[in-house]
């Protein structure tokens, strides 16, 4: 089975000297891939650029990704109604700068356009604007695959999250959904619909990952 992960951060530009990223690593989705290439798939890691989790890969195929858009090309050009298994647990930045402003003395928000921002300035104010939700893609990309995705939360508590993963699991058409973070607690959660939430270790989400695919 030819099974593409994403992994690690995507990263938006600023400025040309700055960037708004978040908090991945790249491991979870790393050691997935190199686990799924251990059980004989044919694996493609999409992985971000900014990844700091260094580690031998096992994937056939390693090619690396910046921003949000950059990973929607990746995943488009490998759109296909053949089998296919998509690992989306790449941390896709849900903002991008739509602008930069400063406050002039007047008190008025006044545009800034520079490679870099000076710091002279003062404060810089940023208007942020939602990235476009790759996971909304997936199913037109690949309408006959094997699907996951992954909800992180931080503040919803555990029925938070398995509100936001049931509703992921409606909206994106995905067949399943990891749920991890803060909001859910140690281990993952392994929701997929008209069945109970499987709770898991690390290891043990890898392994039940890798028989989603098993049969095909």
């Amino acid at each position: 089975m030819h099974c593409i992960v994403t992994a690690g951060p995507t990263w938006e530009p600023i400025d040309g000297a700055r960037r708004l990223t978040n908090f991945s690593t790249g491991s979870l989705g790393g050691r997935l891939a190199n686990h799924l290439a251990g059980e004989g798939h044919r694996v493609t890691l999409f992985l971000g650029q900014m990844a700091v989790w260094q580690s031998p890969l096992a994937a056939l195929e390693v090619e690396h990704f910046t921003t949000t858009a950059s990973l929607s090309a990746l995943l488009e050009a490998r759109a296909t109604s053949g089998p296919m298994a998509v690992f989306h647990v790449a941390a896709v930045s849900d903002f991008c700068v739509a602008g930069a402003y400063v406050k002039s003395v007047e008190g008025n928000l006044e545009p800034v356009r520079s490679g870099k921002h000076s710091t002279r300035a003062g404060n810089l104010w940023l208007e942020l604007q939602p990235t476009p939700k790759i996971i909304n893609r997936l199913r037109d990309w690949f309408p006959d695959g094997v699907l996951v995705g992954w909800k992180y939360e931080v503040d919803c508590g555990r029925p938070g999250i398995l509100a936001a993963g049931a509703s992921q699991l409606m909206q994106t058409q995905v067949d399943h959904c990891v749920l991890n973070g803060p909001a859910y607690g140690p281990g993952f959660g392994l929701l997929t619909p008209n069945q109970p939430l499987e709770h898991l270790s690390q290891h043990q989400l890898l392994v039940r990952l890798a028989t989603l695919v098993s049969g095909f």
